[in-house]
Parts: structure tokens; C-alpha cells; sequence
């Protein structure tokens, strides 16, 4: 992506798409997991030829959204804190799905599909993963192979949600940029 003004106003777009669905879904246990958080980051590995900026563009987005989101808090208009202990591995396992994304970059449209499904189902079984690794008395999971297929199962919503999220998200993020940054799908002004 290069530095200029519809670059910027992507990214505006990107940040505004990723707190909106945040703000809306995340509250609602039947629409957690729905966010354009890893669409956000695996297109970054997709568009992006400078490795700094793969890396970059999903974590301001990320951080954006957390930032209003403790502010909506802070002001008791959301349910819970932007900012949290242990936030720190969803933003490692965002940064790491934009190195999925630049990995799968040369397949294209098959690679945006591998993407899609990949994307998920490494951040549920990571991040399920550690919540079990350090969580599981806490959660109530047992510390043996039981308690972790627990937390799977108990995951799995918020699994299917992040990977329709992402099916919708990612090609949407792909479609903006070629309208926005690329200007692609302008129309002509007539005259």
C-alpha cells in the first residue's frame, strides 16, 4: 500500500469497520466471535509488500477499536474493558494471521479462501488453546486431554462466527481497497 491520502482513508475505514462490528457483536454471547479483527489481518498480509506494515495495519486497527471501546467503558456505555490481562496473545495471534496472509498471498483467490478457513481455526485452536494452558481452574476446565476438548467445545460458537466474519470481511476489506486506495470501481464523472 503506498503512503497517501486514500491509504489513509482505508485505514480510517478499516479501524471505523473493526470497532463498529466490536461494538455491536462482541457484547452479545450469540454474536461473539463475529469481528473483522483477523479479516483485518490477513488481508494485511495479502495487500501489503512492506513487511513492517503487514504487521503494522491489523495491530492500529486492533488497538483502535480496544481504545474506544475502554473509553465506552470508562464511561459506562459497554459492558467490559477494552483493555484486559492476557490481551497481549490476541494481539501476538493477529499479528501472526497477517504473516498467514502474506504466506498465501500468491493463491490469489484460493489463497482468500484458505485464508478465510485457515485464519480461524488457527486463532480458536491457539487461543483456546491457552486459555485452557492457563485459565482451566479459573474456567472451570480440568488440567488433562478432557478439560482441553471442553474449552474446544466450548469455543466453537465463537469459532463458526469468526469464520463467517472473516469470509465476509476479508474479500469486503479486498474490494474496498481496490475502490478506495486503487480506485478500480470509481465511477466517471459525467461531463
Amino acid at each position: 500500500m503506498k503512503d497517501n491520502k486514500q491509504t489513509i482513508i482505508f485505514l480510517f475505514v478499516i479501524i471505523a469497520i473493526t470497532t463498529t462490528v466490536k461494538v455491536i457483536c462482541a457484547p452479545q454471547i450469540n454474536l461473539s466471535g463475529f469481528s473483522a479483527a483477523l479479516a483485518v489481518a490477513l488481508f494485511a498480509g495479502f495487500a501489503e509488500k512492506d513487511t513492517k506494515k503487514i504487521f503494522l495495519l491489523p495491530l492500529i486497527a486492533l488497538f483502535a477499536s480496544d481504545v474506544l471501546i475502554q473509553l465506552l467503558y470508562m464511561a459506562n456505555l459497554f459492558p467490559f474493558q477494552g483493555f484486559y490481562q492476557g490481551q497481549w496473545i490476541n494481539y501476538t495471534l493477529i499479528a501472526a494471521l497477517a504473516g498467514v496472509g502474506m504466506l498465501l498471498r500468491k493463491g490469489k483467490l484460493a489463497g482468500m479462501v484458505a485464508a478465510s478457513v485457515l485464519g480461524p481455526a488457527l486463532f480458536f485452536l491457539i487461543s483456546n488453546y491457552i486459555v485452557w494452558a492457563t485459565q482451566a481452574s479459573i474456567m472451570g476446565y480440568t488440567k488433562d486431554l478432557n478439560g482441553l476438548m471442553e474449552c474446544y467445545r466450548a469455543g466453537i460458537p465463537f469459532y463458526r462466527n469468526s469464520v463467517i466474519s472473516t469470509i465476509i470481511f476479508l474479500p469486503a476489506f479486498a474490494t474496498l481497497y481496490q475502490w478506495i486506495v486503487k480506485g478500480k470501481f470509481a465511477l466517471q464523472a459525467a461531463g
